[in-house]
């Protein structure tokens, strides 16, 4: 039998290193107020919150903070504890394997990463036990889906500034991952999930073992888990059938009173087709006109090898869109042709080890593994400007006869035809990446007396490691195809013509000629040569961390109580490097891979005091003094009051000075490129769409953002109604200095109209040019501010009725203003329910009941308000005033919110001893689908992605998760 001294004395031990928040009493509750008031447990009075390191007696800390149990997570069965950890109203524009399958050169396919108040990931902290852990990119992301999810007891969230306390990166908040670190006995689960539409089947199973030995004072715990998707490759739902874009509007003449942009259903492409679009002609190197504009090849007939030719009905045409005429085939296997889902394969293996050597010293040493490997698609590549020469062997013969007339009594003669196509027959371009994540820490922690003091302190070393294999598939070098698609008759055969001609300095050995007229010419010799080499990278980050902390629960006492301090210091080490093969080095279409190389060291220390004031009111302060070796020394701090004049209420604020240091990748970045595409203005309006590469560059001078943030709130605990709290929380987060770039676009935009000239700096032509964009350069830059202010609401009640318990909470966050200023541009996001904004109103209720029987049904109501395009643009479709790139006119600047409701059911029984529990849950149960959202009206990829907002709107529609859990 266990020793219960010992059990007493490391669940202490326990509290103080991890940072335990909320109280044992809440422990085991399904639903936990975010108000979670730190009471004392039988055990031990004293604890630490989330927030603070302060070890405190039953006091409820300034800063707002959310509880998640553990029970209320098994509830809803989630795939991963992203997905559930994402519906928290204050967490916004978070990155998921869903939403990021386009992120091929910068290797974030695959990542789960959190985002507070949509201030940006890199500006959430996320800790695991109140410990950082090493990110699965070199900007930092960690990857939540790298933590034990079978062990997680609860997640608390930290909705406000927090650097005094750990350091960089919480400008927005903490959100920190805790562990069930004395969990006994075994379980097992398994859980299979799917969409209504039968597609994206997920697997996940896990087991954990837990066991004391040596009399209790020692504890081993180990934990696996797998998980399994099988993705969707295109979006093949209906709603994403109806081609709703947004476009320049193609009748709008500056003061003609109509809007300079449209967004509407039946538009598609109108510089390309599947396969092929005369769009111009070459007479020699440059450009002339063309008679054979609007020609399309169509398929390609298996008698004659050769294409059809026809006349495409253009409709009205805006840039690289035409609304109505042929737009449905003109953008044939281009649409949707992102992936819906990823395919996914998660192994996730954890240990630890505790020790208690004397009821005042314990050690620990813990390990994790985990390795991902997923595939997702990012789109049917389109390309535009493929110049084919007039004796190209592929082309139709009447076609070559119509320009031959043409060139016979033309001034200059045609060489060569210039096409757009979506390149049926090639497969869409995609990444393969591997990620192995390590993490090891050990450590120990404990008390003991020093003049009359009794001291608590923890120490630990972590090392983690992230390895990864970045790999694009179905992506090509653009010479390679040059040469592929350059082909001609030679000695009765067809050959690529840098074979053939007279200079062997540009022989390509094996080249196989490649068909790019028409549908159905592509052979498979053609694509096994043409991805004969894949763009790759391997990197490896790493970080080191050693910290040591000490608490005085009761340094000395004033007539309203003990005064505590905790005090400490931490070194910590992030550095990157990796491998590209040379091949990397020759231009692809996507995957320009560059090794991004460097180091930074960081040596900070803090303090933090808890000063009773009398009155009910109560101080909490810290400074924290970091030394970045990048970037010199910085001082944080916050000033926290509470105040309870009365048992039913309590008033908290906090005002604080927070940092995001610069992260390796915006320091050393190589020049991370990726292929995209911009309009560009054209002499008397109109614009011409023009694919490019843009690369963004690290800059080693920068520093760390800083931001002042003022948080103000109120909770209700009304004594006449048990069981009740209800907390209202404004918060106001001012960041200057923000390391930012600016857009691709805006680059392009501020050069033409001459607003910002050194802006035309950025954008190289190709050799010999000035109108081709070869390359659009973006910098790392602190320029940028970012304001962001609301409030956050949360309700929740539990009582015991009937046979049973009823649990209720409620949760939103209000934003009033998001606003970033870059200099360039002023532009609010908050209330912007369009690609990169926030709404205004989000929310999250739910509604439970435990039935004594072992029955649990939870219902999930979460959504969020209607939103606009853009907060400056002017909706109007007569008489509408001037049009700007800042206060543009569109015909319709609303998009509508929408609601969700989820239903979980759980049944708790015993077989033989054994304690199990079955889960049936419904995720969107009436299957709504998206708001359709009119993306554009540039970027390449636009057809491709789906037609909403994947950030904000569920796009695979109703999906089931069965699930048995059994634990010995």
């Amino acid at each position: 039998m266990s020793n219960p001294l010992s059990a007493t004395t490391r669940a202490a031990g326990a509290a103080r290193v991890s940072l335990l928040a909320s109280v044992a009493s809440v422990a085991g509750l399904a639903l936990i107020p975010s108000t979670a008031h730190a009471q004392a447990s039988d055990d031990d009075s004293r604890i630490v919150v989330t927030g603070s390191r302060v070890v405190r007696d039953g006091s409820d800390a300034p800063t707002p903070l959310s509880v998640i149990s553990g029970e209320e997570i098994d509830a809803e069965a989630p795939a991963n504890i992203a997905d559930f950890v994402n519906t928290l109203p204050s967490v916004n524009g978070s990155q998921t394997a869903v939403s990021n399958s386009g992120s091929l050169s910068n290797g974030k396919s695959g990542i789960s990463a959190l985002n507070l108040r949509s201030l940006g990931q890199s500006r959430t902290l996320v800790l695991l036990d109140g410990q950082r852990s090493v990110g699965s990119t070199s900007d930092g992301l960690v990857d939540i889906n790298t933590f034990p999810q079978a062990l997680i007891e609860r997640v608390e969230v930290v909705t406000g500034g927090a650097s005094s306390v750990y350091g960089s990166d919480a400008v927005a908040g903490v959100v920190n991952f805790i562990l069930d670190k004395d969990f006994t006995g075994i379980e097992a689960s398994y859980e299979y999930g799917v969409t209504t539409h039968s597609d994206v089947p997920n697997h996940l199973a896990q087991l954990t073992l837990g066991t004391e030995f040596a009399d209790g004072r020692g504890h081993l715990i180990v934990s696996g888990e797998y998980f399994n998707q099988t993705g969707k490759d295109f979006i093949d739902r209906d709603w994403n059938q109806s081609h709703y874009f947004m476009i320049n509007n193609p009748d709008y003449v500056p003061g003609n009173g109509l809007p300079s942009r449209i967004v509407q259903a039946g538009i598609g492409s109108s510089n390309l087709t599947p396969g092929g679009l005369i769009t111009g002609c070459r007479a020699g190197d440059d450009a002339a006109s063309c008679p054979f504009d609007g020609t399309y090849f169509g398929t390609i007939d298996n008698t004659t090898g050769l294409a059809s030719i026809n006349d495409l009905n253009f409709g009205k045409v805006s840039g690289q869109w035409m609304i109505g005429g042929d737009y449905d085939y003109s953008s044939q296997g281009h649409v949707g042709s992102n992936s819906l889902a990823n395919d996914e394969d998660r192994i996730g293996l954890f240990g630890r080890l505790s020790y208690e050597i004397t009821p005042s010293f314990e050690v620990f040493a813990q390990a994790s593994y985990n390795k991902f490997e997923g595939k997702s698609f990012y789109q049917q590549t389109p390309s535009v400007n493929v110049d084919i020469a007039i004796d190209n062997a592929y082309l139709p013969p009447e076609l070559v006869a119509q320009i031959a007339d043409y060139n016979a009594t033309a001034a200059e003669p045609i060489t060569a035809i210039r096409m757009g196509t979506s390149n049926a027959g090639i497969p869409p371009a995609g990444g393969n990446n591997t990620r192995e994540v390590s993490r090891y820490v050990v450590g120990a922690n404990g008390f003991f007396g020093l003049a009359g003091l009794e001291v608590d302190w923890d120490t630990y070393f972590q090392h983690g490691e992230a390895k990864t294999d970045e790999m694009l598939i179905n992506t090509w070098q653009n010479s390679r195809l040059d040469a592929m698609q350059d082909a001609v008759f030679s000695g009765g055969t067809i050959q690529c013509r840098v074979n053939t001609d007279s200079d062997p300095s540009n022989d390509l050995p094996g080249c196989v000629p490649i068909n790019r007229i028409g549908v159905g010419g592509v052979t498979q010799e053609a694509r096994d040569f043409l991805f004969e080499v894949y763009p790759s990278r391997q990197q490896e980050i790493k970080q080191d961390v050693v910290a040591l902390n000490f608490a005085i629960a009761d340094l000395f006492s004033t007539w309203e109580g003990p005064i505590s301090i905790a005090f400490g210091g931490e070194y910590r080490e992030d550095s990157v490097d990796g491998y590209i093969d040379p091949v990397n080095l020759n231009r692809f279409l996507y995957g320009n891979y560059r090794v991004t190389t460097g180091k930074v060291n960081v040596k900070e220390g803090y303090v933090e005091a808890l000063v009773p004031l009398g009155f009910g009111a109560e101080f909490n302060g810290a400074v924290r003094v970091t030394d970045y070796s990048t970037s010199g020394t910085v001082t944080t701090w916050k000033a926290g009051l509470s105040w309870q004049p009365i048992d039913d209420l309590r008033f908290r604020g906090t005002l604080s000075r927070d940092i995001r240091a610069p992260n390796l990748l915006e320091l050393f970045d190589a020049g991370t490129a990726r292929t995209n595409a911009v309009n560009i203005p054209l002499p008397g309006g109109g614009v011409r769409a023009e694919e490019f590469v843009e690369r963004t560059l690290g800059n080693p001078d920068l520093e760390p953002e800083k931001a002042d943030t003022l948080g103000l709130g109120v909770v209700f605990t009304p004594m006449f109604l048990p069981g009740f709290t209800a907390s209202v929380d404004y918060f106001d987060i001012d960041i200057q200095g923000a390391i930012s770039t600016i857009t691709a676009q805006q680059t392009v935009d501020k050069c033409f109209d001459g607003s910002e000239p050194e802006l035309c700096d950025y954008i190289i032509y190709a050799a010999g040019s000035d109108t081709d964009v070869e390359f659009i350069n973006r910098y790392n830059i602190n320029f940028a501010s970012q304001k962001a202010r609301g409030f956050d609401f949360e309700a929740s009640y539990r009582a015991p009725i009937g046979n049973g318990a009823l649990t209720l909470r409620g949760l939103a966050t209000y934003t009033i203003e998001n606003v970033s200023d870059s200099g360039f541009e002023v532009d609010d996001i908050a209330g912007v329910n369009a690609g990169g904004g926030i709404p205004t109103l989000v929310y999250r209720v739910s509604a439970g009941y435990a039935f004594d029987s072992g029955f649990s049904a939870v219902f999930v109501g979460r959504g969020f308000g209607d939103g606009v395009y853009d907060n400056d643009w002017i909706e109007c479709t007569t008489g509408c005033p001037t049009s700007d790139n800042l206060n543009r006119t569109i015909n319709t600047n609303s998009i509508k919110g929408t609601f969700y409701l989820d239903s979980n059911f759980s049944y708790d029984f015993e077989v033989g001893g054994v304690e199990a529990t079955a889960l049936f849950a419904v995720k969107n149960l009436f299957d709504r689908a998206p708001v359709l959202i009119g993306n554009g009206p540039f970027g390449n990829n636009t057809e491709a992605y789906p037609q909403t907002n994947r950030s904000l709107y569920d796009t695979l529609g109703r999906t089931f998760r069965l699930g048995l859990n059994i634990k010995y």
